[in-house]
């Protein structure tokens, strides 16, 4: 602090010194001027005895004054232009005015000559002409010489005052000029004392930079600049153009050579290069070339910066670890799972008849576990999965955590992609036979897959994705370890989103409607029934099949209202029928989410009460999934359902796992064996093997049996030969209209 003050008071000391010594100077020009005008002494005597006469008579000089200042164009525009810059022209006006009728009221001030010199310095910052000055002055002078003759004094003071007054106004003219004379002449040593101190205030401020900066004359291949880190790095002369090439890894040095070039040429670029500097350790630096042109517009300077992004490259690169991996079970995560889609993709295309293979796959109950045991068991558990998974794919494959409990598995491609993915889906579930530990705690998982294909299910990464998932939960809703994409079965994401807003919509239009296929007794070939299949004529997609209607239904939260309008409409329909003198019952559909309705039972009196209609008319379809996921209260909703009349038929038998000691305990009335076992029940011995024992079953049960898909006359033949009860097929008749099926039911062969 002290240092601080002596130096700020030998500051001051240099200051007070430099005025005195130009206020020396400037009383001694004044001095000269006096003596080369011969203004004396008794100059000022003749001055007093007629000044109070002066000062009267230049009262008028100021309004003749500012009408001269405005009436110039040029004069009036700089006095705006000091009004805008926030400048008073009123004061700066009257400060003129003062030091011109100074050069006469106030003459014999001995301090006068040092402020118009003064004055004079400020007239050039304020960008004041010169000739604007000496027109004040002649303005002036005019002036005094028109009301001068008006003042009364003898001819001989007359004559000598004219002149005095003359040479006054000469002498100040002279010393204002000589002040702008002397401002001009400093300005330049003054702007170059400035530039250099901003040029060495640059030089500091550069030397503090971490970048190494230097710049070549491009056409003598000469370096003009460099920087001081550059000159300490370099001891000797530093070689053009490229200082460091020598110190640039060899397999770089090719691509910093092409970017100097690229920039000779006119472009801005850079390279980034591995260096070792001073014997330091290798490290990425950035070199930035930065070209100068010349008036032709060819570059003839070039600015070069070099800087260390050895840090910025290697957080790149975790950035970009972070971006492609998952980081709680280090897999490949979904961007780049999705970059070796399409690259397989790209490579199956190239050779015709390969296949790429997509598997989602899901953890059954993952939440449970996770909500149950806390998220440290949970992030465990999906650790210790993702091992024994990548334990399984082939290197040539790819696994990924697809988010949340979500993997996928991407099987190269292929020539048989059934064979593979058989190979690879039995591994997997095969592996999850065996328990994993979390927290001393041993857990045994299950999970459930969906499966598509390139090219048969999609030839997009978005669509063998989104068609593999559709396939996952239509495995999980019907309680199955895997299933392949069936688009009949299936509707993508992009389809769902399509169909939500529509669903309601077309419900309230009637774009519904139901089509009838009849059952029909085998032994007595009466007609006792029909089942009521949904159809959606789709104004753009024409006619719309369940399978794809009901899980968007189901998933959006429209099966409710969808099944209402199905039960009712068909209860309407069978009345209608037993007006007409055919007393058949209807069979309806019920998916899993409308079963698990606590208002089901509501639903159905009320679709009952609608119709004006028996329960003994309906008859209630559900699969085997359905009821296996709660067999206690399945009980207790089909035994209310049976109180009500309304019988209960299991659909698709054969293809769930139910348990027979669950079916021995459940109010069921029909089994209704799957297509599937049907359509070669003709031909071939094991599918009558399982069809005839289904068949026993049922009877052993009490159930009545149903037989679906029965297309032709053999299959027919040999489920009579094996006692089934009842048919429903193409043989019979396809799925018919309302009014077709009404035709139907006058003009068909068999008997009612």
């Amino acid at each position: 602090m002290a240092k601080k003050k002596k130096e700020r008071g030998e500051n001051n000391g240099k200051s007070f010194a430099g005025a005195r010594e130009r206020h020396s100077i400037e009383s001694s020009l004044t001095r000269e001027y006096n003596y080369l005008l011969r203004i004396t002494p008794e100059d000022n005597v003749l001055l007093d005895r007629y000044r109070q006469a002066i000062t009267h008579g230049t009262t008028g000089f100021a309004e003749v004054y500012y009408d001269h200042l405005f009436d110039n164009p040029d004069i009036a525009e700089a006095l705006y232009r000091h009004e805008r810059k926030g400048g008073n022209v009123g004061k700066l006006v009257r400060t003129q005015i003062r030091n011109l009728l100074g050069s006469i009221i106030d003459a014999a001030n001995n301090e006068r000559g040092a402020s118009l010199i003064r004055g004079g310095a400020s007239y050039l910052k304020r960008n004041i002409r010169p000739v604007w000055i000496l027109s004040a002055y002649h303005l002036l002078l005019d002036y005094i010489h028109r009301f001068l003759p008006e003042v009364e004094m003898p001819p001989h003071d007359r004559q000598q005052l004219e002149t005095l007054l003359c040479k006054l106004l000469l002498r100040d003219l002279g010393l204002t000029l000589e002040g702008y004379w002397r401002a001009a002449r400093e300005q330049p040593a003054a702007r170059l004392l400035r530039a250099r101190d901003e040029l060495q205030l640059a030089e500091d401020l550069l030397s503090c930079l971490p970048q190494l900066l230097w710049s070549v004359d491009i056409s003598a291949n000469k370096l003009v600049y460099t920087s001081h880190a550059l000159q300490a790095l370099y001891s000797g002369e530093p070689e053009a153009p490229l200082p460091c090439l020598q110190d640039t890894h060899e397999e770089d040095r090719q691509q910093l050579l092409s970017a100097w070039q690229d920039a000779v040429s006119g472009r801005r670029c850079h390279a980034d290069v591995r260096m070792s500097l001073a014997d330091a350790e290798q490290h990425w630096y950035r070199i930035s070339f930065h070209p100068v042109p010349d008036e032709s517009g060819r570059p003839e300077r070039m600015h070069c910066i070099l800087e260390d992004i050895n840090n910025l490259i290697t957080e790149r690169k975790q950035l970009e670890q972070l971006a492609t991996t998952d980081r709680l079970t280090g897999l490949p995560n979904r961007a780049l799972w999705t970059d070796h889609l399409n690259l397989a993709l790209a490579a199956s295309r190239r050779v015709p008849g390969s296949q790429v293979v997509v598997l989602s796959l899901d953890i059954n109950h993952f939440k449970m576990y996770n909500d149950t045991l806390g998220r440290e068991v949970g992030d465990s558990l999906l650790r210790q999965i993702a091992k024994r998974l990548k334990s399984i794919v082939r290197e040539s494959d790819s696994l990924a955590r697809l988010g949340g409990d979500h993997f996928g598995i991407l099987l190269q491609p292929v020539s048989n992609f059934r064979i593979a993915t058989e190979r690879v889906i039995t591994e997997v579930l095969d592996s999850f036979d065996l328990p994993f530990t979390c927290d001393d705690k041993q857990l045994c998982v299950s999970l459930t897959l969906g499966i598509a294909c390139f090219p048969e299910d999609g030839t997009s990464h978005e669509t063998l994705l989104s068609n593999a998932e559709s396939a996952m939960h239509r495995a999980r809703r019907n309680g199955l370890p895997y299933q392949y994409f069936d688009p009949m079965s299936d509707v993508s994401p992009h389809k769902q989103l399509r169909y939500s807003g529509q669903i309601r919509s077309a419900i309230d239009n009637n774009e519904f409607e139901l089509h009838y296929q009849p059952l029909v007794d085998i032994q007595t070939s009466r007609i006792i029934g029909a089942e009521a299949l949904l159809r959606w004529e789709h104004p753009v997609e024409g006619t719309v099949m369940p399978q794809r209607i009901i899980p968007v239904a189901e998933q959006l939260g429209m099966i409710t209202p969808l099944t209402d309008w199905v039960m009712v409409t068909a209860l309407q329909q069978c009345k209608q029928w037993s007006c007409n003198g055919n007393h058949l019952a209807v069979s309806v559909n019920v998916s899993a989410r409308s079963f698990q309705n606590p208002r089901l039972l509501e639903k159905v009196r009320w679709a009952l009460k609608e119709a004006d209609v028996d329960g003994e008319h309906l008859e209630i379809e559900i699969t085997e999934a359905t009821l296996m996921q709660d067999v206690q209260r399945a009980t207790e909703v089909l035994s209310s359902l049976s109180d009500h009349g309304v019988t209960i038929a299991i659909d698709d038998f054969g293809t769930g796992y139910s348990s027979l000691s669950y079916l021995k305990q459940l109010p069921i009335h029909t089994l209704k064996i799957d297509q599937s076992f049907i359509m070669d029940v003709a031909f071939d011995n094991q599918d009558v093997a399982i069809v005839r024992s289904i068949i026993d079953l049922g009877h052993n049960l009490g159930y009545r049996v149903v037989a679906e898909g029965v297309e032709t006359g053999l299959a027919w033949d040999m489920l009579s030969e094996l006692g089934c009860d009842t048919a429903q097929g193409f043989h019979i008749s396809r799925p018919l209209s309302d009014k077709h099926f009404s035709n139907w039911l006058r003009d068909n062969d068999w008997s009612s």
